[in-house]
């Protein structure tokens, strides 16, 4: 079936949800890094993978995937994954529990957001640190609060991984990293202790796929 191949970058959400996914269906790829930092995801090579200039891409299949939601869905589907209740108003709930952090939170913190925040700010002190917290800390907040509606038995809505643990779980790296506090979040919490302990998880941690 080819080479699997993830363009990716160490520290983008939607990457690390994307390689949750794939070590969860057992995929072996090689990962090749889209350095967002020094701008290379602007570059010709890469904005012929995908227009947007985003990551990640993913090439499986014979196929070139982009959005990391699309991928995930391809995957489940095709892989098995059964990331998702397959009853209506289960996966509908489910759904919009991963979104509420996918669709919500994330664009809003993205790399190219803030820091274009914190040039119309004029840099202004405490920037972009205040911009991430202003929105991830009621975002999670929320996610809490909508959790009481699942069972965590022990992850966010089964016992199994979801995709909504695939999206809290790099928001949660990312809310650590700015220092958004997690104290009083407890569900948050537990189902995050939980997956630090599922080798899909750590796998795909920034720590294991940082380039340096």
């Amino acid at each position: 079936m080819g080479e699997v191949v993830l363009f990716d970058y160490w520290r983008s959400s939607a990457s690390y949800r994307v390689r949750i996914a794939l070590n969860l269906a057992g995929v072996a790829y090689r990962p090749i890094s889209v350095d967002l930092k020094a701008g290379d995801q602007k570059s010709q090579d890469h904005l012929a993978r995908n227009p947007q200039g985003l990551v990640p891409v993913l090439d499986i299949d014979g196929l070139r995937l982009t959005q990391s939601l699309a991928i995930i869905d391809y995957l489940d589907q095709s892989r098995g994954l059964g990331l998702l209740p397959a009853e209506p108003a289960l996966r509908a709930k489910a759904t919009a529990l991963a979104h509420s952090i996918a669709v919500d939170i994330h664009p809003v913190c993205n790399l190219s957001v803030a820091q274009y925040a914190t040039m119309l700010s004029n840099g202004a002190d405490g920037m972009p640190g205040d911009w991430m917290r202003h929105f991830i800390r009621p975002g999670l907040l929320a996610f809490e609060s909508l959790l009481a509606g699942f069972k965590q038995t022990p992850f966010c809505t089964g016992s199994s991984p979801g995709l909504a643990d695939l999206c809290l779980i790099p928001q949660l790296y990312n809310a650590r990293r700015w220092q958004v506090d997690l104290s009083d979040l407890p569900r948050i919490l537990a189902v995050e202790a939980i997956c630090s302990e599922h080798p899909a998880f750590a796998a795909a941690h920034p720590d294991a796929s940082s380039p340096t």
